[in-house]
């Protein structure tokens, strides 16, 4: 599977249903091609079309339950993968690696917030409120 396929994916796990041009803006591609590609996974049974309640003319992406059990079982085994790798690593590259996660967490968030600026933030990305003076 493409990696924009599994970016759509992601965002549909993240954001939830979303329009076709908003995956499109959200990807850097164009509606066409988004079209198309949604309608590779929806054959897949990865997500399905659906109306927007708010809006009868407008049709919505959704992720499907196959859809997300792929996705959650795609980063699984990246994550083991990726685990691997780093088992193999001397103990101070490991340390190095452990201790640079939350700027790679940070820089993560940044990403994600210029991607699709709309998007909820997740308790990581919403700074805590500064303490009243």
């Amino acid at each position: 599977m493409s990696l924009t396929s599994i970016g759509t994916l992601s965002t549909l796990d993240r954001t939830g249903p979303r329009r076709i041009t908003d995956l499109a803006a959200i990807a850097g591609i164009t509606q066409p091609s988004v079209t198309s590609l949604v309608s590779g996974l929806e054959r897949a049974g990865y997500v399905e079309r659906r109306g927007d309640p708010a809006d009868r003319r407008v049709v919505l992406v959704a992720l499907t339950p196959e859809g997300s059990a792929f996705l959650h079982a795609h980063r699984r085994a990246r994550v083991e993968s990726f685990a691997g790798l780093v088992g193999q690593l001397p103990e101070a590259e490991a340390a190095a690696l452990a201790a640079a996660v939350p700027a790679l967490e940070h820089l993560r968030d940044l990403g994600a917030r210029t991607r699709d600026p709309g998007a909820p933030l997740t308790a990581a990305q919403d700074p805590a409120p500064e303490p009243a003076a």
